[in-house]
């Protein structure tokens, strides 16, 4: 038992130089290896706090002086008092909510009651959780798009042929540009008056789709287009259906290519989102950037500040869960994905 945990504990890159150093292994060369894995890190990232510190304050903007380090802390621990605040509230309007219409019961059982949904503002880290839920969306979708395309292109070099010339006009275009036609559409389209999904959610959806895609299918077609020949000469062999063939050789092959493209794909889409919810107005971290550039409070450098951290730090997360899952399926498990 200890022996498996020991070894699921040193299949983690990270935590391998202290699981071998506390078995006594090469002491010299695990140390060496902690402090080029943790210290080197850590340091830089001081390093970039000091300079950061040291250059701020002699910046100075409409707006005041560029938030250090200590100021840009205080509005992260501002934003979470808010929530809280905010979440106090509609617990009490909640409680207020049931007490009333218990009390109306109590008079009247058939007595009809209402029950209404808060209506407080978001906050920040509501924010969060809708372009998270944004983001999924949209690279969903075009993941959903591009691995099928993708295989279909890598197999066959007519519908490459037919394929290449699109993808090469549209994966250079800007999400600023794809924004307004998508606005347009999606206006003429979705037109009903009980909509399922806002607007505005659906412009910045079918935006983040149209520009992370193309990393995907790129990757997909050249993952598939590199089939082993023998393994092509075994489908043959054996006489796999096309479904078969590609369910069993092709994708396996191609998995490390196709989850490349998708990391691509998911860190495009989360950079995409934020300009998207900027300009489409739809809730979300994009859109509070931009409410606080608006607002112009002597606040607003520190907020946008954190802004960018949690972007940056969401970003890292995603790469890493999606490193995560390729490791977890891919077939070649000694294979050193990075």
């Amino acid at each position: 038992m200890m022996a498996q945990i020991s070894q699921r504990l040193e299949s983690a890159a990270w935590l391998a130089p202290w699981v071998r150093l506390l078995k006594g292994e090469n002491p010299r060369e695990q140390v060496a290896a902690i402090v080029r894995g943790v210290g080197v890190p850590l340091l830089a990232f001081l390093l970039f706090l000091g300079v950061w510190d040291a250059a701020a304050s002699r910046i100075q903007t409409s707006l005041g002086a560029v938030p250090g380090p200590a100021q840009v802390w205080l509005q992260a621990q501002g934003l979470w008092l808010e929530h809280r605040q905010e979440r106090e509230k509609a617990e009490a309007f909640y409680q207020r909510q049931e007490e009333r219409n218990a009390k109306k019961l109590a008079q009247d059982p058939a007595a009809e009651v209402k029950w209404r949904s808060y209506n407080g503002r978001p906050t920040y880290l509501d924010q969060i959780i809708t372009s998270l839920y944004t983001v999924f969306v949209g690279f969903s979708l075009a993941v959903l798009i591009a691995v099928p395309v993708g295989v279909v292109c890598g197999l066959s070099k007519t519908m490459y042929a037919a394929a290449n010339p699109l993808i090469q006009i549209f994966k250079p275009v800007s999400p600023l540009a794809w924004l307004p036609l998508v606005t347009m559409v999606v206006s003429a389209v979705y037109v009903t008056d009980d909509p399922l999904l806002e607007k505005s959610f659906v412009n910045s959806a079918i935006t983040v789709t149209l520009c992370c895609m193309w990393p995907t299918l790129v990757n997909t077609i050249v993952g598939v287009s590199g089939l082993d020949k023998d393994l092509n000469n075994v489908s043959l062999v054996l006489r796999l259906s096309w479904m078969t063939k590609v369910r069993k050789v092709v994708l396996p092959f191609a998995v490390p290519m196709i989850f490349t493209g998708m990391r691509l794909s998911l860190g495009v889409g989360w950079m995409v989102l934020i300009a998207a919810e900027m300009l489409a107005q739809n809730p979300g971290l994009g859109k509070f950037v931009w409410d606080e550039f608006q607002n112009g409070s002597s606040n607003s450098l520190g907020r946008i500040m954190v802004a960018v951290f949690t972007i940056g730090i969401i970003g890292f997360a995603l790469d890493r869960g999606m490193l995560a899952i390729q490791r977890r399926i891919a077939w070649d498990k000694t294979a050193d994905i990075r």
